[in-house]
């Protein structure tokens, strides 16, 4: 989790391997996530929608004319070292939760209305130190019900902070589905750059500003 009190607007390209089976074209999303607590992070996400043979007026097909947006959210209830020296941190999360579609659902089932996004997960990370250097292990629990995004199942991922380096981190993770490697970058303390390749080959990138509220 972020800072106590962080607050990130951002956006980024999402090839669309990395989506939901509705988005079968590259799209878009942006995003205001705020930390609000130390323990506890709120995010809201919109990704761009685009008309096709399937949806919209055939008139405007190949355009972006909306967005499907949605919440997401963490709650730390475990800090690292929080009783002993090597105990992880255990976090709880959900994003897109809930849909008015459908009359309004919790944890969307099946594979029609909204909550293309929809999961819960439980999560623990440690981060070691390594001589000046850090290498950060992470391992979660996925659940969602939906039939047409099936990331269910057990994920995890390694982190690496060179010493030479700092603000860059190397990530190699495992969604349950995919292997994923990427990078994500600090720039002049408030420019967070991301990158990643999906099965080494589809790209999706984003850029993100921080601030710090206090």
């Amino acid at each position: 989790m972020q800072q106590d009190k962080t607050a990130m607007i951002g956006g980024g390209f999402l090839n669309e391997n990395l989506t939901p089976p509705r988005f079968n074209y590259n799209t878009y999303n942006y995003y205001l996530n705020v930390t609000i607590f130390p323990c506890l992070e709120i995010a809201y996400t919109c990704t761009l929608f685009k008309v096709t043979s399937q949806w919209g007026v055939q008139s405007q097909m190949g355009k972006f004319t909306n967005q499907d947006r949605y919440f997401s959210l963490r709650l730390r209830v475990l800090k690292e070292e929080q009783f002993f020296k090597y105990m992880p941190a255990a976090v709880l999360g959900t994003s897109d939760p809930f849909t008015e579609s459908r009359g309004g659902e919790i944890m969307p089932s099946g594979d029609g209305g909204n909550g293309y996004f929809s999961r819960f997960y439980v999560a623990m990370t440690k981060h070691i130190p390594v001589n000046k250097e850090e290498l950060g292990l992470h391992v979660s629990y996925l659940y969602n019900r939906r039939n047409d995004y099936h990331l269910n199942g057990i994920a995890g991922g390694i982190t690496y902070s060179p010493s030479m380096l700092s603000d860059l981190k190397l990530i190699a993770e495992y969604d349950s589905h995919d292997i994923l490697i990427g990078m994500n970058y600090l720039l002049f303390h408030h420019f967070l750059v991301q990158a990643m390749m999906q099965k080494g080959k589809y790209f999706s990138c984003g850029l993100t500003y921080l601030i710090h509220l206090k």
